[in-house]
């Protein structure tokens, strides 16, 4: 297997491991074992009363052959390109959102804030999961890509575009966390009705419902930074593959708006739900790879260099 096969194996293998988490945490079943682990005795003799904790133990199996497989990427990398590489930066980044992958998947599972308790601290450790596991795919993808076509030279744009691109980078992490969270909510107040929460008092235990409000409201401005960006400086490109991710992107983000909009009208569903998030990690990593395209290669690329 090539190095190229095997970066967007990780890949792929990355994906599935947040989707199995989405799993976890929309079947109830990340309740953690507290400080027992890992010689909870649930595990050692499951019971039907006691799966739901085989199947976190099972999640947590998964997560641990991912780490497995990145240090596999990380030493293969580093065999092969130089020292400045920055297909070398990209591994180095997935080596540490990997590590802060498994620090927070342990304090998820020792704290045992599980169950459904709507508390602070477990919203907070699930929004840094998040934020994380995104984080570690989108340098995934850098990889990736850049392992199959060549790595760039430079950046392309100043520092204000820079700017721009690290805002809605940004806007796109809060919109995905607002939505992990927000489903932490629909577990706790499956009988609420959806604009109820808008009523409530934020300063509740209601305020992660309340975060199905603002959900939508971050999605319809991240939806317009993108359009703002094309209609203004990417109308004109005759690149290729940024205008193909430009095509994806567009229709893929259409399609999480209106799986949004449906997941409300259904009380959000967990097989809704679980769509919702794959499709979220697919649009992330297009839209990293749209940004490479912007920043390295331009409007009017030329090929990169191949090692």
């Amino acid at each position: 297997m090539s190095l190229k096969k095997y970066s967007f194996f990780v890949l792929f293998y990355n994906i599935f491991v947040i989707f199995i988490g989405g799993v976890t945490r929309a079947t109830s079943s990340g309740g953690g074992y507290g400080l027992t682990w890992p010689f909870s005795q649930s595990l050692l003799n499951p019971t039907a009363s006691q799966m739901e904790s085989a199947i976190d133990f099972a999640q947590q199996l998964i997560s641990g052959l991912a780490f497995i497989f990145v240090l596999v990427l990380i030493v293969w990398v580093y065999k092969i390109y130089e020292k400045k590489s920055k297909i070398r930066s990209a591994a180095r980044f997935i080596l540490i959102f990997a590590i802060f992958q498994i620090i927070i998947s342990a304090g998820l599972v020792l704290i045992k804030p599980g169950g459904e308790n709507p508390h602070l601290m477990r919203a907070s450790m699930i929004t840094l999961h998040f934020i994380n596991s995104f984080l570690l795919l989108g340098s995934n993808a850098l990889m990736c890509d850049w392992v199959k076509d060549g790595e760039p030279k430079k950046s392309l744009i100043n520092r204000n575009a820079k700017q721009l691109f690290a805002m809605l980078a940004l806007l796109f992490l809060v919109l995905g966390a607002s939505g992990t969270i927000s489903s932490l909510g629909d577990k706790i107040f499956l009988d609420i009705p959806a604009m109820e929460g808008i009523r409530q008092n934020s300063s509740g235990e209601n305020f992660l419902y309340q975060l199905k409000v603002y959900h939508p409201i971050i999605a319809v401005m991240v939806g317009m930074g993108i359009y703002f960006i094309y209609n203004n400086f990417l109308k004109k490109s005759i690149n290729r593959k940024l205008n193909r991710y430009s095509k994806y992107l567009a229709g893929l983000f259409l399609l999480q708006l209106l799986l949004g909009v449906l997941n409300l009208i259904l009380l959000s569903p967990i097989w809704l739900q679980l769509i919702h998030l794959l499709l979220a990690e697919i649009v992330w990593i297009i839209f990293i790879l749209w940004i490479n395209q912007i920043v390295f290669f331009g409007l009017t690329p030329s090929l990169p260099e191949k090692p």
